[in-house]
């Protein structure tokens, strides 16, 4: 049996959205957490992250690979608007 690992930390639900995408195209299974608790209405989303990706050992380099440059692209965007 495969051992789960973490591959990333998301930082929003849109980055989320992007990397669920890329990942099932790569064809790399996976498993996303998210830590949006409603009972505290998102209060410890800037610290921890929007979720986690856990995906098999095996995978792992990969996934972080599409991972990164999904954030990469994001923090890009969103450096751009804002200039």
């Amino acid at each position: 049996m495969a051992q789960w690992v973490n591959a990333g930390v998301i930082e929003s639900r849109f980055e989320g959205d992007r990397v669920f995408q890329a990942l099932q195209d790569a064809k790399i299974p996976f498993l996303m957490k998210s830590f949006l608790d409603t009972a505290y209405d998102g209060l410890y989303l800037p610290q921890k992250g929007w979720g986690r990706v856990m995906v098999p050992e095996e995978c792992r380099d990969e996934a972080e690979k599409i991972i990164k440059e999904i954030q990469t692209f994001f923090k890009k965007e969103g450096k751009d608007e804002t200039e």
